[in-house]
């Protein structure tokens, strides 16, 4: 309910104009029947044609006014709807995008897709549906059972207990089947990663002959939708059927309680058809409650699991007030461990100090917490031991927007976006920086020729991963958002590894230029990446193995680094 209230802020406005309208809405059925009551007894006694035309006119006017109204709350529920789940799923994406690492390693793209969109339009449909049919039904209903006990108490009580009847039913069936909905929105989430996961891994599984497995896993990902969809909707169908014996067993008995009361001489016959009809209105909103209850069901599931990923917290938070100083920062580890939730350390007693302006190369084999030991530094990941501090100050302290600000990373795997070159570069604003300032940035890397050759200049957009882009031309448009930043301290994490002969060499001049005045670290996995580092760290199953000045240790044929260099050249020579 909190969420609820939340989306809600701000929204009382909009939400009691359209409860007027609903009231309005939802009360003018029930005068329809009044005036075709008072044109079939007019009729009866023989009134006029002039009288019965007015009456007529007058029920022709209720309705035009009543589906009027029913259209502009129809629009204006809408929407609110998309106006309210439109604020949450924006919600939803900052909130995922604070999650740890760790929680989109076990939960791909599709999943997360699936939950911050499908669940939400669930719920957007539902409060719609919600408004216009259950609540207006809902007024409707007991604007009716007010109605017909005026007229005539017993066949009032006879509809209260009817639509009691009808309204515990539907209740307790509505509870019975919401954990079936639950399971097909979770399977369709399941199914979703799949697809996500098979896409982006086409290319190899047509290259290996893996096609067939990825159909396999696709189809036992659409049998188990399938099955889950259809416990959920022989759920709704069996609550369809009860509610419908329901509606016919109250029905007859109304039918019947007014053709005995006509022919006592109790009522008129105009009233007999006024009883009918609020018999029909009386059923009418709670086949509509009853319909729309797989879109309750649905939205219910939605609405738990979008609560759930709500729950889920980072382990990382936004708390931190300081800033960090001006120039290049020194760097430091004090003690420093890291393990995962369910796994063991990744990073065990790292101690190590790069002062301000010096360059640290980090080597070790896979898995030896190199990449780890960076996540750390950008505050992706707190470490379990020990303290992380940058320009003498604690990483937990310093605003996440002011650390990221001040430590530029550079990766292998350049993330390029279906928007302009503009936007790509200033990361869609977050950066910056005019026009003037894009065009020296992309000139000095030696994109200049690149940049003029736009058709539409910055302006031009680029494809989804940077498509129609060499790859060394990606790994300098990524060198280009660090020089716009203009950090303290540049991570490097083998930015060179992609690139050919010539582009490589555009890179070492550009990382010759990025690194000045600045603190570096390059974490590397050939060697040669870190011939300009002054110091080098050996990281072996996350401990510190060797540490010291590269010159020293490439020149102790005994030390660890020098073996690695042999062993480097030698796999070269080969």
């Amino acid at each position: 309910m909190s969420l609820a209230r939340t989306l809600l802020a701000g929204r009382r406005g909009r939400l009691t104009l359209l409860g007027v309208i609903l009231a309005v809405s939802s009360a003018l059925p029930l005068a329809g029947p009044q005036v075709l009551r008072a044109f079939i007894d007019q009729a009866v006694a023989g009134e006029p044609i002039a009288v019965l035309a007015l009456i007529a006119g007058t029920y022709v006017a209720v309705a035009l006014v009543g589906q009027a109204l029913a259209v502009a709350a129809t629009y204006g529920a809408t929407q609110l709807a998309w106006t309210v789940t439109n604020d949450l799923r924006g919600t939803l994406l900052r909130h995922v995008m604070t999650l740890d690492l760790s929680y989109h390693g076990t939960h791909p793209p599709g999943e997360l897709i699936e939950r911050t969109d499908g669940d939400v339009t669930a719920l957007s449909t539902f409060v719609s549906s919600f408004v216009v049919r259950i609540v207006g039904s809902g007024l409707t209903l007991v604007a009716v059972l007010v109605v017909v006990l005026l007229e005539d108490w017993r066949v009032g009580l006879g509809m209260v207990g009817f639509a009691a009847l009808a309204a515990v039913t539907i209740a307790r069936q509505r509870t019975s089947a919401v954990p079936q909905a639950t399971q097909r929105r979770a399977a369709v989430a399941e199914l979703f990663g799949e697809i996500e996961e098979r896409l982006a891994g086409a290319e190899d599984l047509r290259a290996n002959g893996g096609g067939g497995h990825a159909l396999r896993r696709f189809h036992q990902a659409t049998a188990l939708v399938y099955r889950r969809a259809k416990r959920a909707a022989l759920a709704t169908k069996r609550i369809y059927l009860i509610t419908m014996a329901v509606f016919v067993a109250g029905g007859t008995l109304s039918l019947a309680a007014g053709t005995a009361l006509y022919r006592t001489g109790a009522i008129s016959l105009g009233t007999v058809y006024l009883l009918f009809r609020y018999t029909s209105l009386l059923r009418e909103p709670l086949e509509e409650i009853s319909t729309e209850l797989q879109q309750v069901q649905g939205a219910v599931a939605g609405f738990v699991r979008v609560n759930q990923l709500l729950a889920q917290r980072p382990s990382v938070t936004d708390t931190g007030e300081r800033m960090l100083p001006a120039g290049a920062l020194p760097v430091e580890l004090d003690g420093v461990g890291f393990a995962y939730r369910d796994g063991g350390p990744v990073l065990d007693g790292v101690t190590l100090r790069v002062p301000a302006g010096g360059v640290l190369g980090v080597v070790g084999r896979t898995g030896s917490g190199k990449t780890t030991l960076a996540r750390l530094l950008l505050r992706l990941a707190d470490p379990t031991d020990g303290v992380v501090r940058v320009g003498g100050v604690d990483l937990r302290e310093v605003q996440l927007a002011a650390l990221r600000a001040r430590i530029g990373f550079v990766t292998q795997d350049v993330q390029l976006f279906a928007a302009s070159v503009r936007d790509n570069l200033t990361l869609f604003g977050a950066v910056a920086a005019d026009d003037a300032r894009l065009a020296e940035v992309l000139d000095s890397l030696g994109l200049g020729g690149w940049r003029r050759d736009l058709p539409d200049g910055l302006d031009t957009t680029l494809g989804a991963g940077g498509a129609g882009m060499s790859a060394g031309q990606a790994q300098l448009l990524a060198f280009a958002r660090v020089f716009l930043r203009d950090p303290g301290v540049v991570i490097l994490d083998e930015a060179a590894s992609r690139l050919d002969p010539d582009t490589e060499a555009r890179i070492e001049r550009a990382t010759d230029m990025l690194l000045a005045g600045r603190t570096a670290i390059i974490i590397a996995h050939r060697l040669a990446t870190v011939d300009r580092a002054d110091e080098i760290l050996v990281l072996e199953k996350g401990r510190i193995a060797e540490h010291g000045a590269r010159a020293g240790l490439s020149a102790d044929q005994e030390s660890r680094y020098a073996r690695l260099l042999a062993t480097n050249l030698a796999g070269v020579a080969s």
